[in-house]
């Protein structure tokens, strides 16, 4: 299921999506005239950085919502003829024509199929293109998840935070090579109080706020908040690169 987000919310924050888009970005090797599928590309705050890669090239923009979405059209308002803007599942056929490169940041841990999805993307692909991306992996926010537990009592299987191992075989199945995947722990300090309750409502709440009146919200989160002895995401990213075999 595709959720809706706090586009204008989740630009306000500081986000370490910022830090993690340009490690990502680093690990893309482009010439700069290539179109780059970005699955997952959110405000557009790394499609911008990308476009500044591809001086001759472009983007197409892939994301499941549409405010998300809306935000990144005002974002790059400036440079969208040089971006397609597509809102389409990530776990469905992707209507476009073979890309250069794939690039995702923070995306690939709310989708539960990886199989499903890799086999997407490398479809997506004309041989030989390269794919870096990152995601929440194996041990991501295990202290958040703790304090979810003792509000909640129970341990909901919202996202998919998958091993570096699990991943790299995926990968191949689904016809990439040259794989690499690695856990990397880069926990996010924010300011206590309202920053970091806020942070949580908008970036690691937001599919269990769904399930509650929005009266109930703010309540929730800050119980969620008390129960971590300081105002810290605890991370792990899942950083791979591979690339689509046949070229």
């Amino acid at each position: 299921m595709i959720r809706e987000w706090d586009a204008t919310a989740y630009d306000a924050l500081p986000l370490p999506h910022l830090r993690w888009g340009r490690r990502t970005l680093d690990r893309l090797t482009l010439s700069g005239d290539e179109t780059v599928l970005e699955a997952g590309c959110g405000t557009g705050r790394d499609t911008a950085a990308l476009l500044d890669l591809l001086p001759q090239g472009r983007v197409i923009a892939v994301d499941g919502s549409a405010r998300m979405l809306d935000r990144l059209r005002a974002r790059l308002a400036d440079g969208l003829d040089r971006v397609d803007v597509l809102q389409a599942d990530l776990t469905e056929p992707l209507p476009i024509a073979r890309a250069d490169a794939a690039f995702s940041v923070a995306t690939f841990h709310w989708i539960h199929d990886h199989d499903v999805l890799f086999a997407n993307i490398a479809r997506a692909l004309r041989p030989g293109a390269p794919f870096v991306a990152d995601c929440g992996g194996r041990g991501n926010i295990a202290r958040v998840r703790a304090a979810l537990a003792k509000v909640t009592g129970e341990d909901p299987e919202v996202w998919n935070f998958a091993g570096a191992e699990e991943t790299r075989q995926r990968l191949e199945r689904a016809g990439f090579t040259d794989v690499r995947a690695d856990l990397v722990p880069d926990p996010a300090r924010l300011e206590p109080g309202e920053q970091f309750e806020s942070y949580l409502a908008t970036v690691v709440l937001g599919a269990h706020l769904d399930r509650l009146p929005r009266s109930e919200h703010q309540g929730f989160v800050h119980a969620v908040a008390a129960e971590l002895a300081e105002p810290v995401v605890d991370y792990v990213r899942l950083e791979f690169s591979a690339r689509r075999a046949g070229g």
